[in-house]
Formats: structure tokens, sequence, C-alpha cells
């Protein structure tokens, strides 16, 4: 394995161990768990009690060390609130959030990519600003208040669809859309900022005067050029797939991953903020990975600038 590879591995795993670290000691320095759970009024023997059960009574080093041990295994430790192990409520959440993502994100692309190419290459026209209007709106509006918007007009105006809750496609249209509207924005963005560079480089001018077609010049020239850059706003917002979904899963009661970290941080369960931490850091993390391991296979001279 050379050298590139692995510096990236390393950096990937020191990541997330920072971010381990992080959540651990945050956690448990910004406020006593206990007294969230049992609640202001319990006793000092009950509280003493719970201590000792749940190993809080131990020095915080030590509380690390044993929970850094769990992580070796493959364990991230026991709920405080519903006593099951944090692996399982997860792997309980995640196909939701999963699906979620997936659909928004592939709802984004499919819209996105294309809209950029035809603005880029329709520069100044009415499609290019058309284009761009709908990529600021996309970009500058928040989550929350398009899901509120989307729920006033089709849920409780037109009542075609419901505000909240899964098990039906029907379910999934507005938070698709709500989560896939800013992505889609990003997307065209850079999209089009992408092929206007490309498609102003000498090499496009040569092609066109060796005879290629339009079709060839765009489809064998520009857009393999332009990938770098679309490469990499594809996977930082792929790995946004999971943390991105916070927000909407709230706002329309989607049974997620990312609903069940609200809930988790407002009962200080800590166990369970530190597993969810850990899976959305990971999936950004991979993701950038990935993106960096794909530079070295579109681009040979990065990997040779790591040497």
């Amino acid at each position: 394995m050379s050298r590139f590879w692995l510096i990236k591995i390393f950096r990937t795993l020191l990541t997330l161990w920072l971010v381990v670290t992080f959540t651990f000691i945050v956690l448990r320095t910004s406020g006593d768990p206990v007294v969230a759970l049992l609640g202001a009024d319990a006793m000092p023997d009950e509280i003493e009690q719970f201590r000792q059960q749940w190993g809080l009574d131990q020095p915080l080093l030590l509380q690390y060390i044993q929970y850094i041990g769990q992580m070796a295994t493959g364990q991230f430790g026991v709920s405080l609130q519903d006593h099951r192990p944090v692996t399982q409520i997860i792997m309980e959440r995640l196909p939701a959030t999963l699906g979620l993502g997936l659909i928004s994100y592939l709802l984004a692309a499919a819209v996105g990519i294309p809209a950029g190419i035809l603005a880029a290459l329709r520069r100044g026209k009415l499609l290019d600003r058309a284009v761009m209007a709908f990529a600021v709106f996309g970009f500058a509006l928040p989550n929350f208040f398009l899901g509120i918007l989307m729920i006033l007009m089709f849920s409780l105006v037109l009542q075609v669809l419901p505000s909240s809750g899964t098990g039906t496609i029907w379910h999934v249209i507005m938070p698709a859309i709500t989560l896939g509207t800013f992505t889609a924005g990003t997307l065209a963005r850079f999209t089009r900022s992408a092929m206007l560079e490309v498609l102003e480089r000498p090499y496009m001018r040569a092609a066109q005067a060796k005879g290629a077609s339009f079709t060839r010049r765009v489809l064998r020239h520009a857009l393999p050029n332009a990938a770098i850059p679309i490469v990499t706003i594809i996977g930082l917002n792929l790995g946004n797939l999971i943390a991105g979904t916070i927000v909407v899963e709230t706002v329309f009661a989607w049974p997620g991953i990312g609903r069940l970290l609200v809930v988790a941080v407002s009962q200080r369960d800590l166990a369970l903020v530190q597993g969810l931490v850990l899976v959305i850091a990971a999936t950004m993390v991979l993701a950038n990975l990935a993106v960096d391991l794909l530079y070295g296979l579109l681009d040979p001279r990065i990997r040779g600038g790591a040497r």
C-alpha cells in the first residue's frame, strides 16, 4: 500500500479518535446526567446507587479507558434510558435515516448536476439565470423553514400529504424534498462553476477545431475534467447524509437517527449520544476518505504529490 493511502487512512482514524474523546469529555463535564435522569427530587442514596450501577462514580480517566476498551470489541455501552445495548438501538433507527437520506440525495443529484451542466452550456441565458436562482434559493433557505412551509401547504391547506411519520411512499415525499433542496442547489452551483472553468480551457477549443461534435466535446472532454470538483461536493454532501437529517427528522417526526439524537441529548443518555455522534462522524469522515482516495484514481498527480 502506497504512502498516499496510508496517510489518508491514518488521518481518518485519528479524526475518529479525536471525535470520540471530545464527545466523551464534553458530555461528562457539561452537567450531571444522574440528576437529569432521576430528577432533582431523587434521594442521595438513589443517586449514589445509580452512579455505582453505571460506573459513573469512577475517575474520568478510568471511565474513558473502559469505554475505549469496549469500543475495541465493537461495544458502545448500554443506554441509560432504555437499558438496551446502544448498537441495537442505533441499528433499529439506522434504516429509516439511510432510506430518507439516499432518496433525498438521489433526487438532489438527479436535479442539481444536470441543471448545473445546462446552466454552464447556456451561460448568460434565461436557463442559466433560472438555475442560479434555484441554487441560491436551495442554498439559503433553512431546512426547518422549508419543512414547515411544506407541511402548511400540502398537509393543512391542500391535505394531500401526511405531515409526519413513515410507512408509505407518501410519507417520504416532503422530507426528501426538504432535505434534498439544499443539496440540489449546492450541486447545481458547483457543477456550473466546474463546467465553466473547463469549457474555457484551450483543449476544448482544440477539440472544436478538430471537428469534434458538441456532444463529444461535453461528454469526452468537459465532464471528465470537471469531475474532481464535482466529486468533492458530492462526497462532502454524501458525508452529511446522516447529520443533515437531524432537523428534518425532528420537523416531520421521522423515526431515524437524527430524531433519536435530539431525544438522547435532552435525556442526557451518555452512551447513546456517544454512539450516535460516532456514527455521524464516521459517515462524514469515511465519505471524505473515499473522496480523497477517488482523487488519487482520477488524477495520478495527487498521488505523486503525497510522495
